[in-house]
């Protein structure tokens, strides 16, 4: 395996395992998180209830213990849709692909220990794509206006930034369009820049800045805001003070949930031109405050408490690109992966042969357009009067 290879396989692993390290504790404070473990998290952990399946009827899943929620789901969902596409994605192809597999494919499900279909597993803001799509027939460049704006489109938007490694405008523009049928607002847009740090991390001579950099360039409105914010509170981060209390003040004005995340106020997650969700620049300030070490940018994601499976999925994918399979603790890897029930690393070698594929037809597809632009300087060059 290629070094790039190996650093296409660990994102999907390096996503993954923060996704299962964070479902263990998503939706709790931090002070929650310390007192229910007896201090910060540190790796996998076990359920929050012993009675899991009746403890939350509205989620009555099994999180912890290794298992991956539904961001690892849908971002393997999203890899089978460019397997079957076999180029890049659009909104239809969200709407003809990646509908009918979280409708129709059975697969195992962790937290629900049965095979069933996704659709069973995802929160009402994924459904809403199977409703908008499949059963309103929308157009699926504008499906997801209505939806709950939220990060649900972002979460598993890792491929989309595997398949354009290096070039963090066209992981963008890619994202942007794939997730129409999804989300609206900041919530599309989180998916856009997310897709613009994971192809930045993939970069030959990545950093963290750098990634930092090219989601920064790319970003707009509320989420070009909240980056600033999350930048200028990692620079003025000690290195010694709580940094989850400095991410967290730094979001706080771009964040529309509310401090009680299980008791948003009525003004969370609508469309706006100001805000931001939260999920996506502190998994960046995690990663930039740690240089994108894995295991510190992912620990730091799991305590942070609130969407912290989320948050962790995308500091994960990130510090994996980043370093590749190296940087993902081979214990947690390997746990999560068994867990599970799913091969990581052979899903992550299905996403590099797409990339792979992807690459020499944009390669000759480059080619193709630079000769016409050639041709048409020519012909207009020709035209200008001596």
């Amino acid at each position: 395996m290629t070094h790039a290879q190996d650093r296409l396989v660990a994102v999907i692993v390096g996503a993954a395992v923060g996704d299962a390290l964070g479902g263990a504790v998503e939706g709790y404070s931090p002070e929650q998180i310390r007192e229910r473990h007896g201090g910060p998290v540190t790796g996998i952990v076990g359920p929050w209830f012993a009675d899991w399946e009746n403890a939350r009827p509205m989620s009555p899943y099994h999180k912890g213990d290794g298992l991956v929620t539904d961001d690892t789901l849908m971002t393997h969902a999203l890899i089978d849709t460019y397997e079957r596409v076999g180029g890049h994605l659009s909104a239809y192809d969200i709407a003809s692909t990646l509908v009918p597999i979280m409708m129709s494919e059975p697969r195992w499900i962790p937290e629900l220990e049965k095979t069933t279909v996704i659709l069973n597993r995802v929160f009402l803001a994924e459904k809403w794509i199977v409703l908008r799509n499949h059963y309103a027939h929308a157009d699926p460049r504008e499906a997801g206006t209505g939806n709950v704006v939220n990060c649900g489109a972002a979460m598993y938007m890792a491929p989309v930034g595997a398949v354009n490694a290096g070039d963090p405008e066209a992981a963008y523009a890619e994202a942007i369009d794939v997730a129409g049928a999804h989300q609206s607002s900041y919530g599309r847009e989180a998916a856009g820049v997310f897709a613009a740090a994971v192809a930045a991390s993939l970069a030959p001579d990545a950093t963290a800045q750098s990634v930092f950099d090219a989601a920064l360039a790319v970003s707009h409105d509320g989420t070009r805001a909240a980056l600033l914010a999350i930048g200028a509170a990692v620079d003025a981060w000690d290195g010694g003070s709580d940094l989850a209390v400095a991410l967290r003040d730094a979001i706080r004005p771009f964040d529309m949930v509310g401090e009680a995340y299980r008791e948003p106020g009525m003004d969370a997650r609508k469309p706006s031109r100001t805000k931001s969700i939260e999920e996506l620049p502190v998994a960046l300030g995690f990663v930039l405050a740690h240089r994108g070490d894995f295991r510190a940018a992912v620990l730091g994601a799991v305590n942070y408490g609130r969407d912290c499976d989320s948050i962790a999925t995308m500091a994960g994918a990130i510090c994996a690109g980043l370093g590749g399979t190296a940087a993902v603790p081979t214990e947690w890897a390997d746990a999560v992966a068994a867990a599970s029930r799913i091969d990581l690393v052979a899903v992550g070698h299905r996403l590099a042969a797409v990339a792979a594929s992807l690459a020499v037809a944009d390669a000759e597809r480059a080619a193709r357009t630079a000769e016409i632009a050639r041709a048409r300087a020519a012909a207009l060059m020709a035209e200008v009067p001596a």
